[in-house]
């Protein structure tokens, strides 16, 4: 699907229902990698080492922190009764690090045969420390499409002002030239929709500095984003919940 870096200069929505409402909307920056190989990239991005950007294996893929990057996906679509063909790729699609700083709300785990997308593995991370993935796939392993709703139960906690209970609904329209994931999450009358959208075009130096002026600090960003929505939260009298352990389960 890929011979180099592509970075997706998109949006990413949140619109939360069902006491107190919270909508938000940003501009976000994501890569999507060939995780199992060095493919030519810009001087400003790197694998597995400092830069101005860079994606480290083991940020993603296990534990946090001691992450085993595609291997572990590998390990976890075959265990999930996936037998991925000779011709198969694992691509991720992550924020990368910005100057050594790393979070990452959600990346995912691509498992592409030819142009299908046969299984995504949704890795989640809290600001609390802890990881939890989901695994979505059809039955069949058929090849997920724009039009397909594949369903899982919520059993991480993510945000302090949710419960962990109701039911995530995932949607998946990758292509060539753009993505759009969606999750809502169903639980009574609360709930939360989010997506994330844009194109995607090859990683350039031009795009990683343009993308470094108009979005500064990028992943640590996305932590200052998510402290302001939480406080926002907090002032709207939303209830706060204490961290409950996370699930022992890796994959859901």
């Amino acid at each position: 699907m890929i011979d180099t870096p592509l970075h997706m200069p998109g949006h990413t929505v949140h619109a939360r229902r069902g006491g107190p409402d919270n909508a938000f909307r940003y501009g976000i920056d994501y890569l999507l990698i060939d995780a199992e190989h060095d493919e030519s990239a810009p001087a400003l991005f790197s694998r597995n080492r400092f830069n101005l950007l860079a994606v480290h294996d083991r940020d993603h893929g296990g534990a946090r922190d001691a992450g085993e990057g595609a291997a572990w996906a590998r390990r976890v679509f075959a265990d999930h009764g996936l037998a991925l063909n000779a011709g198969a790729r694992v691509l991720l699609l992550t924020q990368p690090r910005f100057l050594g700083y790393w979070f990452n709300p959600v990346s995912f785990w691509l498992a592409m045969e030819g142009d299908d997308l046969r299984a995504v593995i949704a890795e989640v991370n809290n600001p609390f420390g802890d990881r939890h993935s989901y695994f979505c796939a059809n039955p069949g392993f058929a090849p997920i499409t724009a039009r397909d709703t594949i369903t899982a139960q919520k059993a991480f906690h993510v945000s302090p002002f949710q419960r962990i209970a109701g039911q995530y609904r995932f949607r998946f329209d990758i292509s060539e030239k753009r993505l759009a994931i969606s999750i809502t999450l169903l639980d009574g009358e609360k709930g939360l929709a989010a997506t994330l959208t844009g194109p995607l075009v090859p990683l350039s130096t031009g795009g990683i500095l343009r993308a470094s002026l108009r979005r500064p600090a990028g992943a640590l960003r996305t932590i200052a984003l998510i402290y302001w929505q939480a406080l926002k939260l907090k002032l709207k009298g939303a209830r706060y919940r204490t961290r409950p352990e996370p699930p022992k389960e890796e994959v859901t």
